[in-house]
């Protein structure tokens, strides 16, 4: 897919760049960063280096992951990351994160509402998952705000420094932001089996 850039009232959201590297890097040494998301602890320069050089570019073009740099207007400081990754066949699942000093102003949520409804809109996703650790209560209550869906804990779940952890999944789907599915969708019905 051809990268693109994304605007809300506030927010900005296009590509990471090698120009990003300084702040990706700075951002990462947040020990709640490093502690809730799966960047590397500790973050190394070279680790923003790859990330804004060679991931970023290589999902773009490759269509394994769209990541987004969230900043206040057009040239604005950074305030997040949002990423969409493809795990599959008609698989994606939303990630991010928020700077220290930009968390609080709602944001993240204005930014994962805006890349769901791309992810809908130009992706054709049919569903859009979150997952967090158990514990991860700002990530949660961003995704909450932005709609999504909370359907569950699944135990050792994520794997994060050869541990098995447990995690919270929910779910948006176009529906929930009042979009059409690319795909129609037969709910179960609730009742006995």
């Amino acid at each position: 897919m051809d990268p693109t850039t994304l605007s809300t009232r506030r927010l900005s959201l296009r590509p990471f760049t090698p120009a990003d590297e300084d702040e990706v890097h700075a951002a990462a040494q947040d020990p709640d960063i490093q502690r809730w998301t799966m960047v590397p602890s500790p973050y190394e320069r070279d680790h923003a280096r790859d990330f804004v050089g060679e991931i970023v570019p290589a999902g773009w073009r490759e269509d394994t992951g769209y990541s987004f740099a969230v900043r206040l207007g057009a040239e604005g400081p950074l305030v997040a990351a949002v990423g969409v990754h493809v795990r599959g066949p008609d698989a994606y699942e939303i990630g991010y994160w928020a700077t220290k000093e930009h968390r609080g102003h709602g944001y993240m949520t204005e930014a994962v509402r805006a890349v769901a409804h791309w992810a809908f809109t130009e992706v054709d996703a049919v569903r859009l998952e979150w997952r967090a650790e158990v514990g991860n209560h700002g990530s949660r209550a961003v995704a909450e705000k932005a709609g999504f869906r909370v359907e569950g804990l699944l135990r050792a779940a994520l794997m994060r420094n050869g541990t098995a952890r447990d995690c919270w999944v929910g779910a948006l789907l176009p529906s929930d932001l009042g979009l059409p599915s690319a795909l129609p969708y037969l709910p179960a019905v609730s009742g006995t089996p």
